[in-house]
C-alpha cells in the first residue's frame, strides 16, 4: 500500500526537550523554567486576576489548590481531567488520570480513572470549571475500574489504565484506556500491555469491558496504531468517526512519528461490540477512500506526539495535541474528518523564550495533555485542558488547568 504522506518538518527548530511526566521529569527536566511562572502565578494580584477572567480563564488550576471544588469532591491531585458531554442530562464529565486524594500526589492513592462531573459549564469562560459532584456514587471520588495495579488482571502484568477520551451516545458511555505494561520500557517500545473499551450503562457508576482489547507492546504488539483513541463524535452523516494513534503517555516513544489515523464505524455497532464493522480512511489503489479491504493509512505525520483530542466544535473538527517535539500544545482544524488538515499551531508552551516562534505564547513548564472541551464557545474561541507535572512525586504541581478563547 502506498503512503502519501511524509513527515512535516517545516517547523522543526531542532531537538526540544524529551519530556515524559513518570521518568525523564523525574530528574528535574525544565524545572529552572517552571521558576518565574509558577511565582507569577502564586503572586497575582486581584487586578491580574480579574483581567484574566475578562479574558476567559488563561491557565487556572482546576485541582490541587487548598479548598478548591475537586478537594471537595475528594480528588486533592490528578491530570488529564478529558472532558465530555453527559448527553442525557445536559452535564460534564471529567475524566482524570491517576489521582489522589492530598495535594501533591499525597496518599491515599484513588486509583485511575477518576471522574468529577460539572452541573454547567460557562463556555464564555468568564466563570471556571467547578465540580459538582464525583462518581461513581456521588459520594467522594474513587477509581471507576476494577481491577488491581501493579497486578496480573487476566490479560499480563499491568501497572495502571489511563484514559485517553470518553463519549456518551445513546444512553451508554464509553472510556478507551491504554492499560500500562511499564513507564519506562526500553528504546522502541512503548511500554503498553492493551487498549481497550470501558462501558456503563449507569452513566459512570459501574463499568464493564468490552471482550476484544487490542493487544499491546508486551503482548507482542508494540506500536499498535490502537493504543491511544480520540472520539471524534457521531457525525450529522450518522457515522462516529475516531482517531487513533501509538501509545505515547510516556512522552518518549521515539516510534511515535506523530502518525494519526482515522476509521468510523456506525454507532449502533460500536455500542454491539462489533469492532470488525469500522471502515477505514485509507490510501488505495492511488487514492483515499474508505474501505474494509486495507487498514488505514496516517493521515498526519511528523513530530512525536502525547496525548490528543480530535472534537467537532460548531462544524468544524479541531484537534489539540502535545507536540513532544516541539514542547507545545498545538491545534489543527479541517472541515470534515477526512479532509485536510491545516498546518499545526503552537497555542500553549513550555519554553517562552525558546525558539522565536514561541515568544508571546502562554508558558506552562512541563506541560501535556490538552483536551478540547466539547462545550467549547465556538471552532475559533476553544477550552482547553491542559496537565502540568513537575516529575517529582510529592510535590507540587500535580494538576490541570483551563485555557479558554484558544483559537486553533
Amino acid at each position: 500500500m502506498t503512503d502519501p504522506v511524509r513527515p512535516d518538518h517545516s517547523d522543526d527548530h531542532g531537538p526540544r526537550p524529551a519530556l515524559t511526566r513518570r521518568s525523564l521529569l523525574r530528574a528535574g527536566a525544565g524545572l529552572t523554567l517552571a521558576t518565574g511562572t509558577l511565582g507569577a502565578l502564586a503572586t497575582a494580584t486581584p487586578a491580574h486576576a480579574a483581567a484574566a477572567r475578562a479574558l476567559g480563564q488563561t491557565g487556572t488550576p482546576l485541582c490541587e489548590q487548598p479548598g478548591d471544588s475537586a478537594s471537595a469532591q475528594g480528588l486533592g491531585s490528578g491530570d488529564l481531567a478529558i472532558p465530555y458531554h453527559r448527553v442525557h442530562d445536559n452535564t460534564w464529565g471529567y475524566v482524570f488520570g491517576d489521582a489522589w486524594a492530598g495535594r501533591a500526589q499525597q496518599d491515599p492513592y484513588l486509583g485511575s480513572p477518576v471522574m468529577l462531573n460539572q452541573d454547567r459549564f460557562d463556555a464564555s469562560g468568564a466563570t471556571p470549571i467547578s465540580f459538582t459532584w464525583a462518581m461513581p456514587t456521588g459520594g467522594a471520588a474513587r477509581q471507576l475500574f476494577d481491577y488491581r495495579h501493579d497486578h496480573d488482571n487476566g490479560h499480563g502484568s499491568e501497572v495502571s489504565r489511563i484514559p485517553n477520551d470518553c463519549i456518551e451516545f445513546g444512553g451508554r458511555t464509553y472510556i478507551q484506556y491504554t492499560s500500562v505494561a511499564d513507564w519506562d520500557p526500553p528504546a522502541g517500545y512503548d511500554g503498553s500491555l492493551m487498549s481497550g473499551v470501558a462501558y456503563s450503562d449507569d452513566y459512570g457508576v459501574t463499568w464493564r469491558d468490552y471482550p476484544y482489547h487490542w493487544a499491546g507492546d508486551t503482548q507482542g504488539a508494540n506500536q499498535n496504531m490502537y493504543g491511544m483513541w480520540s472520539f471524534a463524535g457521531i457525525d450529522p452523516d450518522g457515522w462516529l468517526y475516531i482517531f487513533s494513534k501509538r501509545w505515547n503517555g510516556t512522552h518518549r516513544n521515539t516510534a511515535d512519528h506523530g502518525a494519526i489515523q482515522l476509521f468510523r464505524i456506525r454507532p449502533q455497532d460500536f455500542r454491539a461490540g462489533n469492532f470488525g464493522a469500522q471502515q477505514n480512511w485509507a490510501f488505495l489503489d492511488n487514492r483515499w477512500q474508505w474501505t474494509q479491504a486495507a487498514p488505514p493509512s496516517p493521515v498526519l505525520t511528523g513530530n512525536h506526539i502525547g496525548e490528543f483530542s480530535v472534537k467537532r466544535i460548531g462544524g468544524t473538527y479541531c484537534m489539540s495535541y502535545f507536540d513532544t517535539t516541539d514542547y507545545s500544545i498545538r491545534t489543527r482544524t479541517a472541515p470534515r474528518p477526512d479532509a485536510t488538515w491545516t498546518g499545526p499551531r503552537t497555542q500553549i508552551v513550555g519554553n517562552a523564550a525558546w525558539p522565536p516562534d514561541h515568544w508571546g505564547k502562554p508558558q506552562l513548564p512541563t506541560l501535556y495533555g490538552g483536551y478540547i472541551h466539547p462545550g467549547s464557545a465556538s471552532a475559533t474561541s476553544l477550552t482547553l485542558i491542559v496537565s502540568q507535572w513537575n516529575g517529582q512525586v510529592h510535590q507540587a504541581p500535580y494538576r490541570v488547568l483551563q485555557y479558554d478563547g484558544v483559537n486553533p
